[in-house]
């Protein structure tokens, strides 16, 4: 989840880290019941969280550190399997379609949301149609962007954001590709077939908003209500979010434990240290220093578990017209072949990542080695050829990245690997915390290149694909347009099966001729809990899957 999803943009990828085989502390298997503790249902507890970029609602949370929140307390369609990523229904009772283009939606009668009302037909289609809607400046609109008239409720600012003109209003307030037919039936129509959107469905961007919401949106994100298996009681912004069981869920995948508190930390290590003096009950990655010699693992005896997971890490270049000095595909090209991936592994995580040979991880359909070819093997010769072909480079090159997680380590390592093999200067440059480092990415106020990431939003190639690299996508954050690579990848939804995975394929190949981002590993989740706590796995998005805890 995506995305690893959401789309789930990953804090941390590390700090926010958001199908493989693991392993878990003292041998034990991470897909599986973990000893640390007593057990039972009911308790509480405390588990590490960081700050969200956007309000707690569905269609504007695409990063780790507000979907962990939102994918609690919302319900969708789906519920994807914690250890295969599978889709399970939910509020589905079914999705048919003869022609992946026209699609009937049953939903089970009586479900209902945390005020107490039904969740019905028109919450689905009322929420998708907010969320799609650029008036209502929802982060993951795109995500609604297959469905017919899409492009009727969008309208582009003609002067930006920041511009003193303002936009003119959509063709429509809603899309034509949805209709309500009864209180538990409505259909969705797609502008073109789309053969893997019932997977796609349970995404959080998908989830129903009750009527309340649309009586005061704002309002509503500061205590959202959902038909999820937790209700939040309370969100304190850069402190704290509280949930509580609803005892009025509806649903198949409740929780073990009453409460869940969310504190939000500005640094991981501080957390681990909570970790280790039982402050804190549930962390979701270790500090740098901790993997050195598999530290964590003497410190957590039989109360860690690590696993790799549908995640990748890259750095993005900055749009053209931000970093024009960094545009030239050599120059890109010549950076990430003058990166040594495994030695900036084994040096910062002891070998605990794997090195990116493409721009979509292991662990999905579709998945294949190699899409980046010679681009991603570090070769210095080389690099420095293609520089000088660039024309080289004038001043320093900057990698920018989130303060508030375990990041600065391995960026000054890479900006050194960089320096080292093409003589020019490359800066390590901290951006506060993670809010305000995606807020900066998003005004296109950020330069040079930065850390960016992805986990799976569903276990799909084209999760990794769409958002992030095609023309206007939700998670485009350097802005690469290629009309070529996004007809591919129209292409590759209308077919299906093994046709399909091959065009998506042949899609993301396309991306190493302009390398809007460097692939830099994919990952493996390391996590750790309290002796208070049982039970505790890691998800198929490297997450730990809170639902499976239980506490004394």
């Amino acid at each position: 989840m995506r995305a690893r999803t959401r789309a789930s943009v990953v804090a941390g990828l590390s700090a926010g880290a958001l199908l493989l085989a693991g392993c878990g502390g003292g041998g034990g298997d991470a897909g599986s019941s973990a000893t640390g503790g007593g057990g039972g249902a009911g308790g509480d507890i405390v588990v590490r969280g960081c700050q969200p970029q956007n309000p707690l609602i569905g269609g504007d949370t695409g990063e780790s550190c507000g979907h962990d929140i939102v994918e609690l307390f919302a319900a969708t369609l789906f519920r994807y399997n914690p250890d295969t990523g599978e889709p399970q229904p939910d509020i589905a009772q079914s999705v048919e379609t003869s022609d992946n283009q026209n699609f009937t939606v049953k939903i089970k009668p009586g479900y209902k949301f945390q005020d107490g009302t039904e969740v019905k037909a028109k919450n689905f289609v009322d929420a998708w149609n907010y969320t799609a809607n650029s008036k209502n400046s929802q982060y993951l609109s795109y995500f609604m962007e297959p469905i017919e008239g899409f492009k009727d409720v969008q309208s582009e600012d003609p002067d930006g954001a920041d511009g003193p003109q303002t936009a003119p209003a959509p063709k429509a307030d809603t899309m034509s590709g949805l209709q309500v037919v009864d209180d538990h039936t409505f259909t969705i129509k797609t502008s073109e077939p789309v053969s893997n959107l019932p997977v796609r469905l349970g995404y959080t961007a998908f989830a129903p908003q009750p009527d309340a919401f649309f009586a005061d949106p704002a309002g509503f994100a500061n205590k959202p209500i959902g038909a999820g298996p937790y209700q939040v009681t309370n969100y304190t912004q850069g402190q704290q979010a509280v949930l509580q069981k609803f005892d009025g869920y509806s649903g198949q995948f409740a929780g073990q434990v009453n409460q869940i508190t969310f504190r939000i930390y500005q640094d991981v290590g501080a957390a681990y240290n909570d970790l280790l003096a039982g402050n804190l009950d549930v962390l979701d990655e270790m500090p740098a220093n901790a993997l050195v010699g598999k530290k964590y693992q003497s410190d957590l005896p039989d109360r860690w578990a690590e696993k790799p997971f549908a995640a990748i890490q890259t750095v993005t270049f900055a749009p053209d017209n931000v970093s024009p000095n960094y545009a030239d595909p050599r120059l890109r090209q010549a950076i990430s072949m003058a990166i040594n991936r495994q030695q900036i592994i084994d040096d910062q995580f002891d070998g605990a990542r794997v090195p990116a040979t493409g721009w979509v991880s292991p662990g999905v359909q579709g998945y294949v080695e190699g899409a980046c070819g010679e681009n991603c093997t570090y070769n210095p010769t080389k690099a420095k050829e293609l520089l000088q072909q660039a024309g080289g480079f004038s001043g320093k090159l900057t990698i920018s990245y989130n303060a508030d997680a375990d990041h600065q380590a391995w960026v000054t390592a890479t900006c050194n690997s960089i320096r080292t093999a093409l003589g020019v200067d490359c800066v390590a440059t901290p951006v506060t915390d993670f809010a305000t480092f995606r807020d900066r990415i998003g005004k296109q106020e950020m330069q040079g290149m930065f850390r960016s990431g992805w986990i799976a939003d569903y276990p799909h190639i084209e999760s990794f694909l769409t958002a992030v690299y095609s023309t206007g996508g939700s998670s485009n954050d350097g802005k690469y347009s290629n009309p070529q690579f996004d007809a591919k990848l129209a292409d590759a939804a209308k077919a299906e099966g093994a046709a399909s995975d091959t065009a998506y394929q042949e899609a993301e190949k396309m991306l190493a001729a302009g390398m809007p981002s460097i692939p830099m590993w994919y990952y493996t989740a390391q996590i750790g809990w309290s002796e208070k706590v049982s039970n505790v796995k890691v998800n198929w998005q490297g997450r730990p899957d809170l639902l499976s805890v239980t506490a004394q």
